[in-house]
């Protein structure tokens, strides 16, 4: 384990695996670096690196949160790399590595993997914000995670079973804190164009075969915004291809990355 400083001062816990060009993965909501640990072919080609993003695992956080400060994270670790980084970023942390562009030089690709960039249609209704809400305040962290999963990100009844009777649903609960302060931020977020007209890199938007329409409606949208960037459609999947489909989620940031010069 790594550790490397963020602007704020803020310590980041990072991993570091395999040999070749450096690919950063990012994950999401509720998760901490595990979450990459069944993507085992990526490690065959490139040097892979992990980080818990703040607040989680053996990462520190700060008394103010912000989006702003979890994309510095993020910038930090690709800057202390030392390198030009492959970016690959879920869900909450699809967004927080696109907006990470903005503050480093160091990339030299992008994979937004169904970064959460809107709530519109999702159920984040007042009933299911006020829910979540009490609960935070409760600290009843596991309803919070469960009401996350079941009425938020509606995951079918098998896959949350799953997860549930999965080793790493105890870590999951650990994180549960931080889903309602990463709700807000998904809430407030705009996605502008016009603030990533620079961004020059190839960029691969990734998408589950089998996910909801408001997934496929923000990647139209990021299509639309983003210079440099293609659709890739993960066949019979939905929003956790890297537990449910491994070898597919990494062959198909493998094929485009290889496509790069």
């Amino acid at each position: 384990m790594k550790r490397i400083i963020s602007k704020d001062g803020t310590s980041i816990a990072c991993w570091q695996e395999g040999i070749g060009d450096p690919l950063l993965l990012v994950h999401g909501t509720t998760s901490d670096h595990l979450a990459w640990s069944p993507v085992t072919l990526l490690k065959q080609q490139f040097s892979v690196w992990t980080m818990d993003r703040r607040g989680r695992g053996h990462s520190k956080d700060s008394p103010n949160y912000s989006l702003e400060r979890e994309c510095e994270d993020i910038a930090a670790v690709i800057d202390a790399i030392g390198t030009s980084v492959h970016l690959v970023g879920h869900s909450f942390g699809g967004l927080c590595s696109l907006e990470a562009t903005r503050l480093t030089n160091n990339l030299q690709s992008l994979i937004l993997y169904e970064p959460s960039i809107s709530l519109a249609g999702s159920g984040w209704s007042s009933a299911v914000k006020t829910s979540m809400e009490r609960l935070h305040d409760s600290e009843d962290w596991e309803e919070v995670l469960l009401h996350f999963y079941r009425d938020i990100l509606k995951t079918p009844r098998a896959e949350l079973v799953a997860l549930q009777t999965g080793p790493g649903w105890k870590a999951r609960v650990a994180t549960s804190h931080t889903v309602l302060r990463e709700l807000r931020s998904i809430d407030h977020y705009v996605f502008n164009p016009q603030r990533f007209n620079s961004l020059q890199i190839p960029v691969l938007l990734l998408l589950g075969g089998d996910s909801s329409s408001r997934r496929y409606e923000t990647a139209s949208l990021l299509s639309q915004g983003l210079p440099n960037n293609r659709i890739g459609i993960l066949h019979g999947q939905q929003h956790s291809a890297m537990r449910t489909a491994p070898d597919l989620f990494a062959h198909e940031i493998m094929k485009f990355l290889k496509e790069q010069p």
